[in-house]
């Protein structure tokens, strides 16, 4: 039981790595011409179309047949609008949550002469690697349909309060 948490924990790893991304470097957005991108302006505007240029003091992008130019400190994110990854991250995540669930399952109907009180003894091993099998096929297939697909490249810092207390 201790391998399986251990195992979780380190799992969780390159997510809070992932989550530690500088995503706040203007000149790095990266973006080529005629990408589909999401803005958000800091008033809570959205706007999506095909991104143009991207200067010092401006972002120009094609909304419909309009192009528009939104000022970098009106800009509280960027997000590009690449073909979604959810079903990848869903089938991806679901094995991984398979396969620890079947572990899991397997280590819990391990019998013994204790008398701890979670045990699956009773049900047989098989039945208990297949319904932990299926419990973290479910749980890894919600984790990786949540996990937001599309990347955020840029995102402004908040703004700090001058005063002093």
């Amino acid at each position: 039981m201790r391998n399986a948490a251990l195992a979780f924990f380190l799992g969780l790893i390159p997510c809070s790595l992932h989550a530690q991304d500088k995503k706040s470097d203007w000149k790095a957005l990266g973006l080529r011409s005629g990408e589909k991108i999401e803005l958000v302006e800091t008033g809570i505007k959205k706007h999506v179309g095909t991104f143009s240029t991207v200067t010092d003091e401006a972002i120009q992008m094609h909304e419909g047949s309009d192009e528009i130019a939104i000022p970098k400190e009106n800009v509280a994110r960027v997000t590009v609008l690449d073909k979604s990854h959810r079903g990848r991250n869903a089938l991806i995540l679901g094995a991984a949550g398979g396969g620890a669930g079947a572990a899991i399952g397997a280590a819990a109907s391990r019998c013994s002469n204790s008398n701890t009180s979670f045990n699956l003894c009773g049900i047989g091993r098989g039945v208990a690697v297949g319904l932990g099998g299926l419990v973290g096929l479910a749980g890894g297939v919600g984790v990786g349909a949540a996990i937001p697909s599309h990347p955020t490249i840029y995102r402004a810092e908040l703004a700090k309060p001058n005063t002093r207390h």
